[in-house]
Order: structure tokens, then C-alpha cells, then sequence
């Protein structure tokens, strides 16, 4: 009996480390294509002149953002490494409390 209880244990110790750490690399990867599908869509969008008002603040926000083809581009570019990068350190910072 004291054998399933320690398996059990030991178990629930591996589960709860594994809760707690987060893959930085991975979360910041997720958060870049996120970021860089968004700035596809709102470039789509603004060639054909759907949510203006969306594109008018990605424009004011984004260096290289343009409804473009090659604004598009960057924007998904510039929008992908902010993005890994503050994700990134979101989860890093996050495993470094968690410890």
C-alpha cells in the first residue's frame, strides 16, 4: 500500500512541476504567429477597406505597418518579434517567481 502511495505522490509532485513551468520558447513562438496572423487579416482588410478604423490604429501603432502588400509584410515582421519578445519575457519572468 505504501508503494501506490508514494507512485501516486510522486506523480502529483511531477504534475504540479510541470503546471508550474512554463516553455518560454514556445509560449513566445505561439505569440508571434498570433501576432503576425492578426497584422495578415488587418492588411487583408485594409486592401479592401474593411475595418479602417482598426488599420487607422495599427498604422499609428506599428513603424511599418501599411495596407500594403510590403507594409503587410513588415507589419507582421515587427508585430512578431515584439511580440516573441515580450511574451518571452512574460514567461520567463513568470518561471522565475514560480520557483
Amino acid at each position: 500500500m505504501s508503494t501506490t502511495t508514494s507512485n501516486t505522490a510522486n506523480r502529483t509532485d511531477r504534475a504540479e512541476d510541470a503546471v508550474r513551468e512554463l516553455n518560454a520558447i514556445a509560449l513566445g513562438a505561439s505569440g508571434a504567429i498570433v501576432a503576425a496572423a492578426v497584422m495578415l487579416l488587418l492588411g487583408v482588410f485594409g486592401a479592401v477597406g474593411v475595418y479602417e478604423g482598426a488599420v487607422a490604429m495599427m498604422e499609428q501603432w506599428h513603424l511599418f505597418f501599411e495596407p500594403t502588400v510590403v507594409g503587410t509584410v513588415a507589419g507582421m515582421v515587427e508585430a512578431a518579434v515584439i511580440s516573441f519578445v515580450l511574451v518571452y519575457a512574460f514567461a520567463w519572468l513568470y518561471n522565475a517567481l514560480a520557483r
